[in-house]
């Protein structure tokens, strides 16, 4: 190809990168055949729709969306491990940055299987190069819980009520439909694993039916709307948010500045720790919370101490 009054410039033996670079050269087009880019855009069309869980699709869209504009012009041989590292040590979210070299990761593995690149992945075999993260140990004690509670509205408050009782996530306690003779059974959307529960065995569940049958609404989802309309993430997101702040509120001026400040710091997720700390030993809670692993539990959700008895 020749621009007007300029040398030739050579395009290469490669017919669809000389497609491309031709492509690039005339219409101001970035290069994607042969850098990462090319597999970023396949992921996002092909791979990306086929994760069941919205909040999966989601989490992945907002990582690519960081990893493009740095990793997307490279070519596969340009990134190497100090590249990863260097990614990492300039990324300001520490472990958001972790959650964005793990779908790299993914992405590379993906590219492997369609020919795009033959090189491993940069990190193979290494351990301990990523960011080291700190589990989050935050404990819902029950004066936080009720401080929550009482500045709450019914929707809140049965959401928070699922949610402690059976250490559901809120998208599935948001989710979760109508119990069948007594009997809530539920598919956890990120696990896949299916649970049941008998209403009758918890006092809070079965509170939560008596108001919930005395509604007469027409939804077959547990928690509504006193109109009976299904409560969406947005909802319940603006009421924690009203709720927790007015009671922090309530903490500070009447002097608990501490009690406040931990109010403020506590999320509608952590309904989960707690109801993992109201299991009776780390077994129970490890089932309740669905983990295939009792020291996930432990490390990331349990904050009570072990009980132990004196030998002597």
């Amino acid at each position: 190809m020749r621009p007007d009054g300029k040398p030739d410039i050579g395009l290469g033996k490669d017919h669809a990168r000389a497609l491309e670079q031709w492509e690039q050269l005339h219409n101001k087009m970035p290069i994607t055949i042969g850098r990462l880019e090319e597999a970023f855009q396949r992921f996002e069309e092909k791979e990306l729709p086929k994760y069941a869980s919205a909040e999966t699709r989601k989490g992945y869209a907002k990582n690519l969306r960081t990893l493009r504009p740095v990793f997307g012009g490279m070519a596969w041989d340009e990134v190497d491990l100090p590249a990863l590292r260097l990614y990492l040590d300039h990324r300001s979210a520490k472990t958001q940055g972790n959650r964005e070299m793990s779908l790299l990761r993914v992405v590379w593995g993906k590219a492997l299987l369609w020919g795009m690149t033959r090189l491993p992945w940069p990190a193979e075999g290494v351990r301990n190069w990523k960011n080291e993260e700190q589990a989050r140990e935050f404990e819902v004690t029950g004066e936080m819980f009720a401080a929550v509670y009482a500045q709450a509205d019914q929707v809140l408050r049965d959401c928070m009520d699922i949610a402690s009782a059976t250490g559901m996530r809120i998208t599935d306690a948001r989710t979760v439909r109508m119990p069948v003779d007594g009997v809530i059974t539920h598919r956890a959307s990120k696990t896949k694993k299916a649970v049941q529960f008998a209403v009758a065995d918890s006092p809070v569940l079965t509170a939560l039916m008596a108001r919930r049958e005395a509604m007469r609404a027409h939804s077959v989802i547990l928690l509504a709307t006193p109109t009976g309309r299904q409560v969406s993430a947005r909802m319940l997101r603006d009421r924690w948010d009203e709720a927790r702040d007015a009671a922090a509120y309530r903490a500070e001026v009447t002097g608990n500045a501490e009690l406040g400040a931990r109010i403020r710091a506590m999320y509608l997720r952590d309904m989960r720790s707690m109801a993992a700390d109201l299991a009776s030993d780390v077994d129970e809670a490890s089932k309740l919370l669905q983990h295939s692993s009792k020291a996930l539990t432990a490390k990331h959700y349990r904050t009570r101490a072990d009980k132990l008895r004196a030998v002597r």
